[in-house]
């Protein structure tokens, strides 16, 4: 049986792999840093502002994401939304995902008796 700490650990690393396809989930529609931390938060999907920004900045230089800054009420903030290109790749990840996750059923079923 895995110790605590690694237990923790694969979690974490299981985790992290889908953290670029929620992200680009939440994108259909712009959103600034604060208000998609707070869209995953709300689907089960929490992730540390530490991950998310640099996340986006790398989406972004990937040419995977329409960025631009905008000034309202508040402070400057800038807003990512999927472009051409990164809606492409959800829609291949997202079907990547789906035959992942039925293989991943299969396995993890219960054994024929």
């Amino acid at each position: 049986m895995p110790t605590p700490d690694a237990d923790q650990s694969l979690k974490l690393e299981l985790r992290r792999g889908a953290l670029v396809l929620a992200v680009l989930s939440q994108l259909r529609e712009a959103q600034y840093g604060y208000s998609l931390r707070q869209a995953l938060a709300q689907r089960g999907m929490p992730i540390e502002e530490g991950t998310l920004y640099p996340l986006l900045r790398r989406l972004d230089a990937q040419g995977l994401l329409a960025s631009d800054w905008r000034v309202g009420d508040g402070p400057p903030r800038r807003y990512y939304q999927l472009n051409a290109r990164g809606a492409a790749l959800l829609a291949s990840l997202g079907e990547t995902w789906r035959e992942l996750v039925t293989t991943m059923d299969g396995l993890l079923a219960a054994p024929d008796a």
